[in-house]
């Protein structure tokens, strides 16, 4: 039995959103531990040549009304974000830093329900402190590591790093070094759990 899924994502994505959701679900009874890796959805797509959905008008109109039957089949809280696409640099670094303080699951949940449940724009800084401070965050100290070279560095090295992994996009896992992409492919990581 695997202990460790790695969870690749990004809170500009809806499918990270959805696979988060059920990810705790999943791996209850387990004993699987999730690595949390935020990266940067777009630099993904940048260093693998991808393209997002969106450049598709006809694949976008489809995948907007499937994530709607993914939540509705779920009993998913979920509403397209108005201010999509937006920008989750900020956010992400924040998910390094709380990845870091040992607070990555509250702050996963302030940003992916404040994007996919409540439509907040997370490029937005007032947005940004609003939501950390709901969320029992110091705003200002968040804010503070997000502005830090290091952080900013180290979100760009964790985007290279799975990119070289074969990360194409976002939600993707890894369980014993097998790769599952997307939040349609959720039972296939529980059932490689063991």
């Amino acid at each position: 039995m695997s202990t460790n899924i790695d969870f690749y994502y990004d809170f500009i994505s809806p499918a990270s959103y959805f696979a988060w959701m059920r990810l705790k679900e999943l791996t209850e009874g387990t004993g699987a531990n999730i690595n949390y890796k935020p990266i940067l959805l777009g630099g993904i797509l940048k260093a693998t040549g991808n393209t997002s959905p969106v450049t598709v008008p006809a694949k976008w109109e489809w995948i907007k009304t499937d994530f709607q039957r993914h939540a509705d089949h779920y009993g998913i809280p979920y509403r397209f974000n108005p201010h999509f696409i937006f920008s989750t640099v900020n956010a992400m670094r924040g998910a390094l830093w709380a990845l870091s303080n040992g607070q990555i699951e509250s702050y996963n949940q302030a940003m992916f329900s404040a994007a996919w449940a409540q439509g907040e724009d997370l490029s937005s800084p007032e947005a940004l402190r609003a939501i950390l401070t709901n969320a029992g965050f110091d705003p200002e100290q968040v804010a503070d590591a997000m502005a830090q070279p290091q952080i900013k560095t180290a979100l760009i090295e964790a985007t290279d790093a799975a990119a070289k992994r074969g990360v194409f996009g976002a939600p993707t896992f890894f369980v014993n070094n097998e790769m599952f992409f997307g939040q349609d492919r959720m039972d296939w990581v529980k059932r490689a759990l063991g």
